[in-house]
């Protein structure tokens, strides 16, 4: 599972890196404020947070094989919170507009090439099940 979460925070930083064009640094502390801590991707919280906000319906498609549901910048900004945004955005030299944009192209990619088959969501219990569940991502 350690491996997986490794992994799943490295597809990020590399997706949020090529556009934006900054450093892998840089995006991997950035990623991590916004996403977990230290190497690990809290990909429960995230998804319970969208669930919490009433994007359910877009946490399980960015889980299955389909076609990820788009997600608007302010609903992101909403779901991850304003100021880590604002930070994330001071430390990479760049406005929360574009940090935004890349971040709602990046995020449901990482999601859903971490769940192929949407594996991740039955792992964890399915959607109903996230309350909480970020635990199992440490």
């Amino acid at each position: 599972m350690k491996d997986m979460i490794m992994d799943i925070m490295k597809l990020a930083t590399g997706l949020l890196a090529s556009k934006l064009g900054a450093d892998n640094d840089a995006i991997g502390s950035v990623m991590q404020s916004l996403l977990g801590e230290g190497d690990k991707a809290d990909v429960g919280s995230l998804l319970s947070g969208l669930k919490e906000k009433g994007l359910g319906d877009v946490a399980e498609s960015w889980l299955g094989d389909g076609e990820n549901a788009e997600i608007s910048a302010d609903q992101l900004k909403d779901v991850l919170g304003g100021e880590k945004v604002a930070e994330a955005a001071a430390k990479l030299g760049t406005d929360e507009g574009s940090l935004l944009e890349s971040l709602k192209d990046a995020i449901p990619q990482m999601v859903d090439k971490s769940s192929s088959g949407g594996s991740l969501l039955d792992s964890i219990g399915g959607l109903g099940a996230l309350g909480g569940i970020a635990k199992k991502f440490l």
